[in-house]
């Protein structure tokens, strides 16, 4: 079988001034790695503004890039078989709504038994695409909707309008906290200085903006519906704990725990039980990458978040 060519055009933004060009490319096309970005470089399948470059020739913003190279088959990731939602499926692209502690990549601590190796079980055919189509991510124990490319030109057309801002993302959260309204966080986010495995807004990071809006206000907490602008690493829970509002469950970016004054034991063990960050892919939006016609898919919220917001509910109520 001919192996697949990839072709993909974009534009380097403004905030990417003064980088190498293999840095710039791994920011903006990260489902290919950082030494395949460099070898098409090297190759000369990387055009800037029609020319070949090097990989540490910096940017200056502005410029056009087209890459033309041909994809290996992934051969990291091995098919098996576990069960899958499908919310949606045509011949070009799955929508997978993920469950929290399905992580999405092997890596370093999950060899297998991820989303990956459940979707090569699925379509064989994925082999043939970087990261077996997955042109976006959620966190391990984060639930919820996921797109997944099954063709070429599906996989380079959604890496663009992923790139372009084209795909509408909803989440829906619990927060430690009573939000008064609405707001949008717009903070940019870099890794930690000291905890390389955590991120944290810094100045000069990557821009990240987040909208949030209230769903429910509780005593001391508050179910939002959470709009990404950008998709940084842990995007929603970095600027959530950046504005205050924490989320429920969130062992890396949670801060202490913290009850309601008054809350009950049963509410006080739900709170300290919760097993993951309340935090949910629900609703998502974009136009077919082939067909161009509007696809719209929703994910209702799991059982552990439905259970916590009738216990917060419950505490509401007069005895």
């Amino acid at each position: 079988m001919t192996a697949p060519t990839l072709e993909i055009s974009l534009t380097i933004p403004p905030d990417q001034a003064g980088q190498r060009l293999d840095q710039a490319l791994a920011a903006l096309l990260p489902d290919y790695s950082r030494s395949r970005l460099k070898a098409w470089i090297e190759s000369g399948d990387v055009r800037v503004d029609g020319a070949t470059l090097r990989p540490r020739d910096r940017v200056s913003g502005g410029e056009f890039v087209s890459v033309r190279a041909v994809l290996p088959e992934e051969s990291r990731a091995a098919p098996q078989e576990i069960p899958l939602v499908l919310v949606h499926e045509d011949k070009h692209v799955f929508v997978v709504d993920k469950p929290a502690g399905l992580v999405v990549h092997p890596g370093a601590g999950n060899p297998d038994r991820t989303l990956q190796n459940a979707l090569l079980a699925l379509d064989p055919g994925l082999a043939s695409l970087p990261r077996a189509g997955i042109v976006h991510r959620i966190d391990k124990d984060t639930s919820g909707l996921l797109i997944v490319a099954r063709t070429l030109p599906a996989h380079t057309a959604l890496v663009r309008m992923i790139g372009d801002r084209d795909v509408h993302r909803e989440y829906e959260a619990i927060c430690r906290g009573v939000m008064t309204a609405g707001g949008t966080v717009d903070a940019p986010i870099d890794r930690h200085p000291t905890d390389r495995v955590r991120m944290a807004v810094r100045e000069g990071g990557r821009e990240a903006v987040t909208h949030y809006r209230v769903i429910k206000r509780f005593r001391s907490h508050t179910h939002v519906r959470v709009q990404l602008e950008t998709g940084r690493t842990h995007q929603i829970r970095v600027h959530l704990a950046h504005a205050g509002y924490p989320i429920v469950g969130d062992k890396v970016y949670g801060g202490r725990l913290a009850f309601p004054r008054g809350a009950s034991e049963t509410l006080r063990e739900a709170l300290r039980d919760f097993p993951r960050q309340a935090l949910h892919a629900a609703r998502l939006q974009f136009d077919h990458p082939v067909t161009a016609r509007p696809v719209e898919c929703a994910s209702p919220l799991p059982a552990d978040m439905l259970g916590l917001l009738e216990l917060l509910a419950a505490e509401e109520r007069p005895a």
